[in-house]
């Protein structure tokens, strides 16, 4: 369990298709510009700014340890907000396609203004409702703190294909919300343990859902 920030630091370094030290300026830039913006907007709990590399910078880059490195495609974040997991991606993967959805307007100048700053030319910010996005077939669909499990799945279904992975942190009441999924949509997920919180899970999948469940 990553406990310390200098241990997030030794995990994100280990995940980094970049150079480690240019992917440490960014999210050192990243973290300050949070920090001062979260004084405008709520972007993430005050509290959990003092340990921002566990919380929001390790917490969002572990969901590269579900992913393949073989498989191809767009990555789309839901719900990106303060721009985890979607920024910290764009990131430590800068030749992946990453699309962010957002549709609060402060919360998509924000993203703007971290992919300008940031230079991250492999992050589009689609600033919309969900349900105005045209489709498109997502490789992997992420999402924190986007919605419950059913309604989630039921408004991206649309951008998923047979071979699009979902990576889905949950925390504590991950377990919980696949169990309570339809037979056929509870077997297509389980649940894994956050290396961030030992109470917390991801939900992950594998595959095409269809637009009627």
């Amino acid at each position: 369990m990553i406990a310390t920030e200098t241990e997030a630091r030794e995990f994100i370094g280990n995940l980094a298709e970049a150079d480690e030290q240019g992917v440490t300026a960014k999210l050192e830039t990243l973290a300050l510009a949070l920090n001062n913006e979260n004084g405008r907007q709520n972007l993430v709990s005050k509290s959990s700014l003092e340990d921002i590399w566990v919380r929001h910078f390790a917490d969002s880059a572990q969901l590269l340890n579900h992913v393949s490195r073989e498989t191809t495609g767009t990555w789309l974040d839901l719900g990106s907000g303060a721009g985890f997991p979607g920024l910290v991606v764009s990131i430590l993967k800068p030749n992946e396609k990453l699309i962010l959805i957002e549709s609060r307007r402060k919360r998509v100048e924000w993203l703007q203004t971290m992919v300008d700053t940031l230079q991250l030319p492999n992050c589009e910010i689609i600033g919309s409702r969900l349900e105005l996005v045209e489709n498109f077939p997502a490789k992997v669909i992420s999402a924190r703190a986007f919605a419950p499990l059913p309604k989630l799945l039921r408004l991206s279904a649309r951008f998923s294909t047979g071979a699009t992975t979902w990576v889905l942190p949950k925390g504590r009441s991950a377990t919980q919300e696949v169990e309570e999924l339809s037979p056929k949509l509870k077997s297509m997920f389980h649940v894994q343990q956050s290396v961030t919180d030992a109470d917390a899970g991801i939900v992950v999948g594998h595959g095409k859902i269809g637009t009627g469940k």
